[in-house]
């Protein structure tokens, strides 16, 4: 398979409603707020280029929401829902289907601290601790795709593009 490189994207959820005590957490939604605000940060970060091919989500209700959010804000022609990418995210799994369907731009949208993990997994630094917030994304440069360790380029969360607008 040819190697090219891979700009990757990981997203924490946006804001989602607290889990009741009659309410499975699989099953909780983005607040009104949460996706009023996600969907401003991601017309916001469209401005400085944001655009993706692919976006990948968890199964559970609150990342489905936030990638819908994305897939209509960004026009992105492909959404899928991986279990990979539920809590307990699964790195090698993950990344070895995102390279069997080779795409040059791919967001993937899980939860915490799993996505923290990825990211460091991503950067070739298991062990590195990195801290993603609600609505967070994170931007990675593979220069041979998933095979190697890429560059982070830059880690956004929407409440520092709130404070800059």
């Amino acid at each position: 398979m040819h190697m090219f490189p891979t700009q990757l994207y990981i997203i924490r959820h946006a804001w989602a409603e607290e889990c009741g005590p009659d309410q499975d957490d699989y099953d909780r939604r983005l607040t009104k707020k949460g996706r009023k605000r996600f969907e401003q940060f991601i017309r916001f970060m469209q401005g400085f280029g944001l655009e993706v091919d692919l976006i990948v989500t968890s199964p559970l209700v609150r990342t489905r929401e936030t990638a819908e959010i994305m897939v209509d804000v960004l026009k992105t022609p492909r959404l899928e829902i991986h279990d990979s990418l539920a809590p307990g995210s699964d790195w090698q799994e993950i990344a070895g289907w995102t390279t069997e369907e080779n795409v040059a731009k791919v967001a993937w949208v899980g939860h915490a601290p799993c996505v923290g993990r990825l990211v460091a997994r991503s950067i070739g630094d298991g062990n590195a601790a990195i801290r993603m917030q609600k609505g967070t994304i994170a931007s990675i440069c593979l220069d041979n795709g998933l095979s190697q360790p890429g560059e982070l380029q830059w880690l956004v969360t929407a409440q520092v593009i709130e404070a800059a607008v």
